[in-house]
């Protein structure tokens, strides 16, 4: 824990003029941003006598290292820098806006060929156009069906599109008149994007001109006596007078609006906000936020308008549906100040934006009931989470009293191994901090020094890749002594269980740089190995991991934890305690979980240590482990899966993937191509003499020589083709795995 005065810029050093400042912890990391009138004033404020400070202050203040700040010439600047740098960092005291639920959105693709009307979810597309969100994807679905009887837009997928377009035959919509079967051709592209531009149109809220125009042509069948013309018609003005129904009219004038609500205790707080367009409410979404920083009512309606504005542009009639910055928002707080706010506000939309307290009529009313809203968003997430900040604390404290740790495990990272049978060995590491999963920065590794079975020497490898890359960045960024000695080799111990003596001390600089080599040759042949996600090395980079000392960005494996959970007894956790030892890191505490038991162990002891089993601390360490298991197995998997789709045909020396798809479709299976004759396989077009005397040499030598056998059950495994596969063990228990 840091005394603020060791960093407290000297006097006359911050400017009196606007600006954002970012506080970093020891490790560089930004853990918050905040932004000011004047500088001078407020970052003083924050280093006068830590007892005046509030509660949530003093905790950040004692946990930086440091404070930096940048100069900006106005608030407003000062308010799009720091939007943009909480959106870049994450800081950790920052309050930051979670979404209670991902709230599905009507969303128009006017950016392919045949616009297609769907249910969307998550972060919005270019050139696609969205209403809502609403609560229920099921509102949404009784909405459009009610609109495809007046607008027939396709809403397929791109696969039914392309195979009705293939048998020439439309799906059951276009023949029940709710589409207009583009895929057949019954529509030209340019009359079905005009089809999706009124269908759009009238989402927006141009609701009047289109009924009064279908009234209109109702009333010139019926006068022509075309009666089942105009009772169609009839119909069509029906549907959509319901689908307006669904919007009651809640403001007059057609206004365009957006109200924020907020309710709040000591710890919690939650925002409602309602899009109100056309004087109809068109959308409505919520947020809860943990108070991790001293900010009243003004200071949430700030932070909610940055996160719900700062990646708009333009005005709601530009953006369509309840997107962009309305003429209106309405909220319980002003900002203060509320000019710059009310600036960006304008600058967003390209016009005035209203930005004010409702205080009498239908807005206040409407209000009211947005705030009701909020209150029960608020009481609903604390059922939900039944007191988590509460409990989360309470484990963390119990695991640091059960495993005599100077402070709360505020970082806790979890090792785990899996294989199927010695095939695939691979390992997971999952991140906690704070009690909550942190799955950007979820890693997985391949074993590579050595083949076969040991989880023993297979964690000491895995522990010591992570934390040699931790120093790596410690050296890198100058907070390592150079001329800090480690004694032992770093390899893991050959025989799996001992470590060989080394003769020699080495300096730990060219220690590491003799083997820089190893983890980026590795990263070169298998950019998947340690990534969180299926996405290439690169993503390796950009998120979790050790921070940049220029960006405050995760660069790798820099940020150390305060405690290393292994899945496993005794032996895991005494390889993972050697590994850290070898590599001269005796800040990190180890502990393991074994599952039989639920007992945990600490390196060194010949007693396990027993968690109640109403402990909160030992919840806290089952989901961890239970997490890291999970993930390994995920891991596990695909790449038994990849194994598993690389076929006898892969063999085939100068066979492509077109002629392969070839044989099979016209064998049918690998079986039958197996028993043909070379003539037969010549039949097959683009096969010659030689390229079949080859597939067929080739699958004769890769035969099976006998049925695999499921161990467990003795039944003979088959696989689609009538011939026995490979062991069916499946990893996704621990029984999977052969300890």
């Amino acid at each position: 824990m840091a005394d603020p005065s060791s960093y407290r810029p000297k006097p006359g050093q911050i400017p009196d003029s606007p600006g954002v400042y970012k506080f970093r912890d020891e490790h560089r990391r930004v853990i918050y941003v905040g932004k000011a009138k004047s500088l001078r004033q407020r970052l003083s404020s924050y280093f006068q006598d830590i007892t005046n400070l509030h509660q949530r202050t003093a905790t950040m203040v004692t946990t930086a290292a440091s404070v930096e700040w940048t100069v900006v010439s106005t608030e407003v600047e000062a308010l799009q820098l720091e939007y943009s740098w909480i959106k870049e960092f994450d800081p950790r005291f920052n309050v930051k806006y979670r979404d209670d639920k991902s709230y599905p959105s009507l969303a128009v693709t006017m950016n392919e060929e045949f616009p297609r009307v769907q249910v969307m979810r998550g972060p919005k597309r270019k050139g696609v156009r969205y209403f809502g969100p609403y609560a229920h994807a099921w509102a949404i679905r009784e909405t459009v069906d009610l609109l495809l009887r007046v607008f027939p837009v396709r809403t397929c997928s791109a696969g039914v599109f392309k195979r009705s377009a293939q048998i020439g035959r439309p799906c059951l919509l276009g023949y029940i008149g709710k589409c207009s079967a583009p895929c057949v051709g019954r529509i030209s592209p340019q009359d079905h994007r005009e089809l999706a531009e009124e269908f759009s149109d009238f989402m927006a809220g141009h609701t009047g001109t289109y009924l009064r125009r279908l009234e209109q042509r109702m009333k010139d069948a019926a006068a022509a006596m075309e009666y089942e013309q105009a009772a169609r018609l009839r119909d069509d003005i029906e549907a959509l007078r319901r689908a307006m129904e669904k919007n009651a009219v809640v403001l007059a004038d057609a206004t365009d609006a957006d109200l924020i609500a907020v309710a709040e205790d000591e710890l919690e707080a939650a925002v409602q906000i309602f899009h109100v367009r056309g004087g109809r409410v068109r959308g409505q979404r919520g947020w809860v936020t943990d108070k991790v920083e001293a900010v009243d009512t003004a200071g949430l309606v700030e932070h909610a308008i940055q996160q719900l504005y700062g990646d708009e542009r333009g005005d709601a009639e530009q953006s369509g549906g309840s997107g962009g910055v309305p003429k209106e928002v309405l909220v319980p707080a002003l900002p203060e100040p509320e000019e710059p706010v009310a600036q960006w506000l304008a600058e967003r939309r390209g016009s005035h934006v209203s930005l004010r307290v409702p205080q009498r009529g239908d807005k206040k009313d409407l209000m009211a009931t947005v705030q009701r809203n909020a209150q029960q968003a608020l009481a609903l997430h604390k059922t939900k989470r039944a007191s988590d900040l509460t409990t989360r604390s309470r484990a963390l404290e119990e695991i640091a009293t059960a495993l005599d740790l100077d402070t709360a495990p505020l970082r806790i990272e979890c090792y785990d191994i899996s294989h199927l049978q010695g095939d695939d060995v691979v390992a997971s590491m999952v991140v906690f901090e704070d009690g909550l999963a942190r799955k950007s920065e979820y890693r997985r590794f391949q074993i590579k020094s050595f083949a076969g079975q040991d989880d023993v020497r297979s964690m000491h490898e895995v522990i010591t890749r992570r934390f040699r890359r931790y120093l790596q960045e410690k050296q890198r960024t100058s907070e390592w002594e150079e001329q800090e000695e480690n004694p032992q080799d770093q390899q893991g111990p050959p025989d799996g269980g001992r470590q060989q003596p080394d003769d020699h001390d080495h300096d730990l600089a060219d220690h590491l740089a003799g083997h820089e080599h190893d983890l980026a040759d590795h990263l070169a042949g298998h950019g998947h190995d340690l990534a969180g996600h299926d996405d290439a090395a690169e993503q390796d980079e950009a998120v979790g991991g050790p921070i940049d000392p220029d960006t405050g960005r995760p660069r790798k494996f820099a940020y150390p934890p305060q405690l290393v959970v292994v899945d496993g007894g005794q032996p895991q956790v005494a390889a993972a305690s050697r590994a850290l030892a070898e590599l001269g890191i005796d800040d990190v505490a180890v502990c393991g979980l074994a599952k039989r038991l639920e007992e945990v162990w600490l390196p060194g002891d010949d007693d396990p240590v027993i968690l109640p089993r109403t402990s909160e601390g030992l919840y806290l360490l089952q989901r961890v482990r239970d997490e890291a298991h999970r993930f390994a197995i995920a891991y596990q998997r695909s790449k038994r899966s990849k194994s598993m789709k690389a076929g006898a045909l892969d063999a085939v020396p100068g066979l492509g993937a077109t002629r392969k798809q070839a044989l099979l479709k016209h064998f049918g299976s690998l079986k039958r191509l197996r028993s043909a004759t070379i003539a037969e396989i010549c039949e097959v077009p683009g096969i010659g003499l030689r390229t079949a005397e080859t597939v067929a040499a080739t699958l004769a030598a890769a035969a099976p020589a006998g049925p695999a056998v499921n161990t467990a059950t003795g039944e003979i495994i088959e696989d689609s083709d009538g011939q026995s596969a490979g062991p069916a063990a499946d990893p996704s228990d621990h029984r999977g795995k052969s300890r």
